[in-house]
This record gives C-alpha cells, structure tokens and sequence, in this order.
C-alpha cells in the first residue's frame, strides 16, 4: 500500500467525485481511478459505491476514512519533526575528544567559545572510550565535523588526516610527566630511571590510544633506559591516575591533570624534566566541511591564535 492511496482516497471522500479529486491529485482520472481500486483489491474490500450520486462510501470505507486521516496526519507531523530534527542538526557542531581533553579543555576551553557564538555543540560521549583509529574513521567518514585531540610527531595513525583534506589549529600544549605516589615525608616512591633487577611497575597506555606512542618514542630516546615493568595498561589517563595514587607504578600524565595532586603532595615527579614528553593539543577539521557554524567556530579560533 502506497500513502498516495490515501491521500487519494481523502481527496474522493471530501469530493464525492472521481474526475475532481483525479485534479486535485494532480492525476489522470483513469490513473486516480486505477490507484483506488489498488486500494480497494489491498483492503480486500469495496470502500466506494459508486452506484449512488454523488458516489458515496460504503460503511467498510467510513470507517477506513477514519483510519486513513489519522495516518496521514501522524506521517505529516512526524515528516515535520524529522526535517526540525534535520536543521537542528545542519546548525550542531558534532564535536569528539578523548576522556581527558573533555575534562579540561572542552569545558573550560571550547564550550565556553560555543555558547559565546550561540552555537550548539553536540559532544558525542560515546568518543571518550574511543580507539585512536575509530577518531581517525569518524572524521574521514564524515560523522564528526571537529576533533580535539592530542599531538605528537610519532602518533602515525594521525597522518591520515592530511593537510588536502584537514586542517588543524593548536590550542595549547601540554606535557607528560612521570609521575608517582608518594610517602609518608612526601617523597617519591620511584625513581627514574630504576634499576635493572628491581624495575619500576609501570603503568601504561593501551597501544591503541593517542598517548602510548608518544610516550614509548620519547622514553626510546632517553640517554639513560628507564627500567619498567608494565603492571596494566588503560585507555585513560584519570584511570591511570588513580593506580598511581594508589602506588601501583609510575604513569606519565598530563601535567594539567596532577597539577592540584603534585601541589598537595599526594603525587611527585618521578625524574627530571628530560623525562617529560612535550604535546600540542589540536583541533581538526575537514577541509571540505562547509557547516556555516563550523565556519564561524573555526574563524573565532584561528582570531583568539593570532
């Protein structure tokens, strides 16, 4: 059954007449008549005497009438929130990001940028336990409109997004820091590098993170070997955090992150600063993006980095 049909059988009950209601369908009369008696042979009953004038309906096509209105008028409201829902998202910025990036930059940084533009910024969450790859995917495919991510010459899966189809702005940058728990006179309870026999349990990120290979190209350059052990590895760095609060190991953080912690004493820094891994934070988008609220967004940044 086609909504046409419908629409044709609405038409004929308000007329009462086959050739006025073919013109206002916009139809042949034969093609309108051929279409209600589709309708008729779908319902499996005769829904217009046609032996009466004016034709009128049977009692089987009044209450079908009934039924075909609410039907009509249900997929014209709904065909009216769908195309509200379809500009509403024309106009959102599909914004994603990593866990910790969404803790500290996006709240204090991009968020505060969306709504003194008024524009609305739609965070998928669902990002923040999201691969490297599946950011890189999301982006190439089109299903993201702004990424902000984390830098580093050694992330590879990052040079996919090439500056043809991408461009990006640095916002800040940031810095590992190897970091641990402390004892009771608020000392460090590693140290780098470690010993060869006695290796400090390291705590990692998961190989498929921005961060891990950052911090695994800048420890492989490092004069003297940092004697590690992996104890667990992790997707975030607020979860890394928190085992090495507890002792567990050594984790290299974002010093935005343990700012407050190294201050009140309950983390210290494991090594000198040649130990530290230096990032930029980044925003990406696709060249070819023509959001024009993502034009507005983009150019409000590339002003406040003049």
């Amino acid at each position: 059954m086609e909504i046409r049909w419908l629409e044709d059988f609405i038409a004929l009950a308000r007329t009462r007449h086959f050739s006025r209601a073919a013109d206002e369908q916009n139809v042949t009369q034969p093609t309108f008549s051929r279409r209600i008696k589709l309708l008729e042979e779908e319902m499996k009953v005769t829904l217009v005497d046609r032996n009466t004038l004016p034709l009128s309906l049977t009692p089987a096509g009044e209450i079908f009438l009934q039924s075909a209105e609410l039907i009509t008028r249900q997929l014209r409201d709904t065909k009216t929130r769908c195309l509200e829902i379809k500009e509403q998202e024309k106009s959102q910025i599909r914004f994603v990001t990593t866990q910790s990036l969404f803790l500290g930059y996006y709240r204090e940084f991009v968020e505060p940028l969306g709504e003194s533009l008024g524009i609305s910024i739609d965070v998928n969450m669902k990002s923040s336990a999201w691969a490297g790859a599946d950011f890189i995917n999301s982006m190439t495919a089109n299903e993201s409109d702004v990424m902000l991510c984390f830098w580093h010459p050694a992330i590879g899966f990052l040079k996919e997004l090439d500056e043809e189809r991408f461009e990006y702005i640095t916002i800040d940058r940031e810095i590992l820091v190897p970091c641990v728990a402390t004892d009771k006179q608020k000392r460090p309870i590693f140290e780098l590098p470690g010993a060869r026999k006695q290796p400090i349990p390291y705590i990692a990120y998961d190989d498929m993170t921005f961060l891990a290979p950052a911090v695994q190209h800048h420890l492989q350059r490092q004069h003297d070997v940092p004697q590690l052990q992996i104890l667990a590895s992790n997707i975030h760095a607020a979860s890394i955090k928190a085992m090495v609060k507890e002792g567990f190991g050594i984790g290299w953080l974002p010093k935005r992150l343990v700012a407050d912690s190294l201050n009140y004493g309950s983390l210290a820094l494991a090594g000198a600063v040649n130990w530290n891994v230096p990032l930029e934070i980044r925003l990406y988008r696709a060249r070819a993006n023509h959001n024009p609220n993502l034009t507005q967004f983009w150019q409000s940044l590339i002003n406040q980095s003049l």
